[in-house]
Formats: C-alpha cells, structure tokens, sequence
C-alpha cells in the first residue's frame, strides 16, 4: 500500500514544482535577454537500512527533481534605436555587479547611466569594464561598439574629439559551468570570474527578447496540471483501498 502512497505522493510534489518553473517562465515571456528555466523529475528506486546496511527496494520509487538548467538558445534581437541599448550575438554574455560587488552575468543588455555617472543594468547594478564599474563624463553621449567598446562625447565638442572611455567585459563560459541565481543572474559554479572573451559580439542599440515559447509554456502548464490530477487520484485509491482492506479485516 505505501508503494502507491509514497510514489503518488513524490509524484504530485514534482509536478507542483514544475508548474512553479513553467508559471515563472510564462511571467517573464516579454523579459529581455530572459533565459527559459527547465524542470525535470525521475523515478529513484527508495533506499532504506538500519545505519550500517543501506538496501534498495526496485519496486518502490521516490520522484525527485534532476539537475535544473536552462535553454540557452538565444532570443529575437530587435532593433530600439536607443545607444545604450545592446544584445549579444550568439553566446556570450555582459558582466555586471551583483548586491554583494561580485561578477554575475546577463544578456539583458537595456543600459543606461545612473546619477553617479556609471552604466548599470535597469536594475542599477553597474555593468563592469576592463577595470572594474565604467563612468562616463556627465553629460556626454555614450556609444556602444560591436566590440563593447563604450565612447564618449562631451556636449559641445566636434565629434572628431570623441574618446574610447572603456569596453564592455564580455564573457562566454562553458554552459555547464553556469548556475541560475534568485535575483535572475546567471554565475560560475565555482564562483570564479570568467574572463573575457574578445569573440563576442554585440549588436548595438537593439535589445534581445526572452526565448521563452509561450504557445509551449502553455501546453507544459496543462500537461503538469493533469499530472498532479492523476497522481491525487492515486492518492484517493489508495485511502480507498486502505478503507476496504480495514473492513475486511474487521469481519474476518
């Protein structure tokens, strides 16, 4: 009886946990630079002893979520016309500050300068350079190169006195080094900074869209929801089952 209870039981919590993945993939279907998070769960068979024997019962198994990841296929690139706006072409990514003034990594690439004279992210967090956060002079018109390039011109100057202020870090990590973080940034596993990859290229004042499949997130969502529906109806013949075998007992 505890096999069916146990499995139903597993089954029904991963399903929930998935649908948490797909709804948050859905909310963030117009995010830029969002990257679609995926769930996946797998039958583990139940392991039990008493401290000093461990011992496998094939036939009753747990549901356990696998290692969670993401779809790195990049999202549309559109064009916005604003100069501080830019997506990266293919894989790569920007590197910004977090909370705690460590390296993440992003491809939300909507940038604009704060009262302090730095480019930051929309949410404030200073975008990082060959040397750490970049300032430009107030006032001055800021331009972004396919190379990450960040230029300047003061108002008033003829633009033949523009100036080269500094460059975008650009990384490109192994994937599989990657992990997802609560606040939406993404970071080494090891928490080392990546370094910079001079590959990547950007695709000046445009913006890249999320990848997620909204047609997709919504079939997923109907599929998780009949998932928990057939594992909570396990879960009543169980209980049911359980009633029949008590009265049996009970007249024998």
């Amino acid at each position: 009886m505890d096999r069916l209870i146990y499995t139903a039981m597993t089954g029904a919590t991963q399903a929930l946990e998935q649908q948490a993945v797909v709804a948050n993939n859905l909310a963030n279907v117009s995010t830029t630079g969002f990257r679609a998070q995926l769930a996946a769960f797998r039958a583990v068979p139940m392991s039990f002893g008493d401290g000093n024997t461990v011992n496998t019962d094939t036939t009753r198994t747990f549901v356990l979520a696998s290692t969670p990841g993401a779809d790195y296929t990049p999202g549309p690139i559109q064009q916005t016309g604003n100069p501080l706006d830019v997506a990266v072409q293919g894989p790569g990514w920007l590197t910004v500050l977090d909370s705690n003034g460590n390296e993440a990594y992003t491809r939300a690439g909507n940038l604009h300068v704060d009262t302090n004279g730095q480019i930051v992210n929309a949410m404030n967090q200073p975008v990082v350079g060959g040397g750490g956060p970049i300032s430009v002079p107030p006032g001055s018109e800021v331009t972004i190169g396919k190379d990450g390039t960040v230029s300047a011109l003061i108002p008033g100057d003829p633009p033949t006195t523009i100036v080269n202020v500094d460059q975008l870090k650009l990384v490109n990590p192994d994937p599989a080094t990657l992990k997802h973080g609560d606040d939406g940034l993404y970071r080494t596993a090891d928490g080392n900074p990546a370094d910079a990859d001079q590959n990547v290229v950007l695709a000046p004042q445009s913006l890249e869209g999320s990848n997620v499949n909204p047609v997709s997130a919504m079939v997923a969502m109907i599929t998780n929801a009949r998932q928990f529906q057939m594992q909570t109806k396990l879960l009543e013949s169980a209980s049911q089952n359980e009633q029949s075998a008590n009265q049996l007992l009970n007249f024998s």
